[in-house]
């Protein structure tokens, strides 16, 4: 059995859409107040485009963890 963590950005457009970012196996500790000052780099750069417009808010972020095991005959 094998599991994968990420971590998943949570943003709003101008169109008041969700815009997630996942960041595949972040480094581990990390912090709350690291994580919000990467969401507002990101906010503030307006380095991504999406489909509803600039990104305008940072929402929520979490960490997502999947586990997979293989299934044997």
């Amino acid at each position: 059995m094998t599991s994968d963590t990420d971590l998943v950005l949570v943003f709003k457009n101008a169109a008041g859409k969700k815009f997630p970012l996942k960041i595949e196996e972040p480094k581990a500790g990390v912090t709350k107040a690291e994580i919000d000052a990467a969401m507002q780099v990101v906010v503030e750069s307006n380095v991504f485009n999406t489909s509803g417009g600039d990104i305008v808010e940072a929402v929520e972020s979490y960490l997502s963890t999947n586990t997979h095991e293989p299934i044997v005959a």
